[in-house]
């Protein structure tokens, strides 16, 4: 309850299993596992908020997302322009490295497949370093994990918008690994040819934060 209102984001009962789902879902493959919840972790039925920083303010009018770097088409998307792309829904778990478990998740956006085949990425791109609107917060990935299947840039989840303290408007949602790496407040893509570790990676957390193996901190 929220000052005597339902929390819409509360899940009560069992979490939801990757049955019975539309055919145009994609089901993120660790939802399939006998044990969904990693090493480490416990389920919440709440969708906790946590920040580095302070939540920015973006105007939707002042909002864009530009995918640059080693890519033939850099371009940079408006809102209105973000919308009319195609999209699709991704049944996914969500596992914060402070070690809470949020499960059966449906978010809705746009595929990164469908952004890098409009950049049309360079063979020389190895990695990926995702920036935040929250003052030049960036997180790292290896192009190979932004690339699987059920990684978006999503704008709602369980139907509704993402708002401000969860990253809203859009954030990146790679479900596979810890969710630092979905990056909030997502402003710019950028594809590069060696790694370059972000905000929580210099501060002691793993380069990359597979949750299966507790990457957690340090390399």
């Amino acid at each position: 309850m929220l000052f005597g209102t339902p929390d819409p984001k509360y899940q009560s009962g069992e979490p939801a299993l990757p049955v019975g789902l539309p055919p145009d879902v994609i089901i993120s493959s660790d939802t399939r596992r006998e044990e969904r919840i990693p090493p480490g972790q416990t389920r919440t039925r709440k969708w906790p908020v946590l920040h580095a920083t302070t939540v920015p303010k973006i105007p939707l009018d002042k909002w864009s997302l530009e995918i640059r770097g080693l890519v033939r088409k850099p371009f940079k998307v408006t809102w209105d322009e973000y919308q009319q792309l195609p999209r699709v829904k991704v049944f996914a778990d969500f596992h914060c490295v402070t070690t809470w478990s949020r499960l059966g998740n449906v978010w809705e956006g746009v595929s990164i497949h469908e952004l890098l085949k409009r950049a049309e990425v360079l063979p020389e791109a190895k990695f990926v370093v995702a920036e935040g609107y929250d003052y030049g917060w960036t997180t790292n990935l290896p192009l190979e994990d932004l690339m699987q299947p059920d990684v978006l840039v999503a704008d709602t989840h369980d139907e509704l918008p993402i708002d401000a303290d969860h990253g809203g408007p859009v954030r990146l949602m790679v479900p596979l690994l810890y969710a630092w790496k979905s990056a909030k407040w997502l402003k710019a893509i950028e594809l590069t040819a060696n790694d370059q570790p972000g905000y929580w990676e210099r501060g002691g957390y793993h380069n990359h934060g597979d949750p299966w193996t507790e990457e957690r901190y340090g390399y």
